[in-house]
């Protein structure tokens, strides 16, 4: 049974006013590409807020989240905050913070595409205070099962 589907309200803002919504390349994509708004230049370690010209609002009880395109990551261009998260409240526009591994240059045209999103539901979440039971897996963090 195919789930329904929820509606992303997306704006254009008003020097990009014929950019493409967010959409699946293919049938079977799991996620919406998003494209450039305006040109960027990504160099070695420094972060660049790549604009897409889109503000978006979600469904009550979801947020979007934003991922890079491994096409982009094989060439050495990576998103900075993998995943990012576009909260539903959030009124600005859509940057996509990405950097270049290597020396020189990597030039990112209008229209190219430089990221994925995806909606995601915001479930209801609480925390207490409580104990925590010990599970017999080490606590060293990173790695920690061994493998």
């Amino acid at each position: 049974m195919a789930a329904r589907a929820r509606t992303v309200i997306v704006e254009r803002l008003p020097e990009f006013p014929d950019l493409p919504l967010p959409a699946r390349a293919t049938p079977g994509s799991a996620g919406f590409d998003l494209s450039a708004a305006a040109p960027a230049v990504l160099t070695r370690a420094a972060v660049t807020l790549v604009r897409t010209g889109l503000t978006v609002r979600c469904p009550a009880g979801t947020f979007l989240e934003v991922r890079p395109r491994s096409g982009l990551g094989a060439r050495g261009v990576v998103m900075a905050n993998a995943p990012g998260t576009i909260d539903r409240d959030y009124a600005g526009e859509v940057r996509v913070p990405l950097t270049y591994l290597f020396d020189g240059e990597y030039r990112i045209a209008a229209g190219d595409r430089i990221a994925q999103v995806r909606l995601v539901d915001d479930l209801a979440t609480r925390f207490r205070a409580g104990r925590v039971r010990w599970t017999g897996r080490r606590t060293g963090g990173f790695g920690s099962t061994g493998r």
